[in-house]
């Protein structure tokens, strides 16, 4: 049974998904993430303004003025979420936790896929496949992926995207839209995003927590791995201890960049104690524009 705690959390981040897609999402989802293809429907007469690409020849040639093909797009589709739930999540020095955070992003997103009658299914995952929620429809189904995001309890504690892409692959047999939400501290994966990508169309939001990237003044502090469990000590009083960590962390985060561009997927890059609305905005208006 959820706490009263948890249950108010899910109904807020419910709420606000449900505001973010109706009211600042609107469209954005449908013009950057379209159906499987485009469907021949007829030809007609050419009218001004009408896309020069989309000219029949054979049939301008025969009736001696200028047609063209109009196509129907297909617009349902199989959304899945891919999220990581390994103990790293459990992890956030500001405001909220990543795995808090993973929830809302998950959230907008299914709500706004749903919202375009799209089915959408959900994916947690650690160093093994721990739950599988089969694609659906309905606003209903937006609770049900809040709730079971902010109440998994993982049995793994590592990450392995491997085995998450593996299953993906055999468990959804049509081409998706799958989002891939994750912290990526993991193995080298860019063979599993390659095979993935030929399939589905992969989509990766990387969260991140502001002191993985930098680390305030203070004296001797003692970091444990929730992964791994192993203890780091740093002194930050040291302003080369900072530094050097600075630019240790920022080299991790380009070798993930370099490593989702060779794999040829999109990615963005999410802080968690930074409001994650404008660059989605971004992202998609860039995903409308490629297209």
């Amino acid at each position: 049974m959820l706490s009263a705690d948890l249950l108010k959390k899910i109904q807020h981040i419910y709420i606000k998904s449900r505001y973010l897609a109706n009211d600042i999402f609107s469209g954005e989802y449908e013009s950057a993430f379209r159906g499987r293809g485009m469907e021949f429907e007829e030809v007609r007469e050419y009218f001004p303004g009408d896309d020069i690409r989309t000219i029949d020849w054979n049939v301008t040639a025969r009736m001696d003025k200028p047609f063209v093909k109009v196509f129907r797009e297909e617009r349902e589709q199989t959304v899945m979420l891919v999220v990581d739930g390994s103990a790293s999540q459990n992890f956030g020095s500001k405001n909220r936790l990543k795995r808090e955070m993973a929830a809302e992003v998950a959230a907008v997103l299914a709500y706004a896929a749903v919202k375009s009658k799209d089915k959408v299914g959900l994916l947690i995952f650690t160093d093994q496949v721990e739950r599988f929620i089969p694609p659906k429809k309905g606003r209903g189904h937006v609770w049900r992926v809040i709730s079971e995001i902010l109440s998994f309890k993982p049995i793994g504690l590592r990450t392995n995207l491997d085995t998450a892409l593996t299953f993906l692959m055999t468990a959804i047999h049509r081409r998706a839209v799958c989002f891939i939400i994750s912290d990526f501290l993991d193995t080298p994966y860019e063979k599993s995003l390659k095979t993935g990508r030929m399939k589905h169309d992969l989509v990766l939001f990387h969260l991140t927590d502001p002191i993985e990237e930098s680390m305030d003044k203070g004296g001797w502090i003692y970091m444990r791995d929730l992964e791994s469990g192993s203890l780091l000590a740093r002194n930050l009083g040291s302003p080369s201890v900072r530094r050097s960590f600075t630019i240790e962390q920022n080299k991790e985060i380009q070798k993930r960049k370099n490593r989702f561009n060779q794999a040829g997927v999109d990615s963005l890059f999410l802080r968690s104690d930074r409001d994650y609305i404008p660059p989605l905005l971004q992202f998609f208006k860039m995903r409308e524009k490629r297209r």
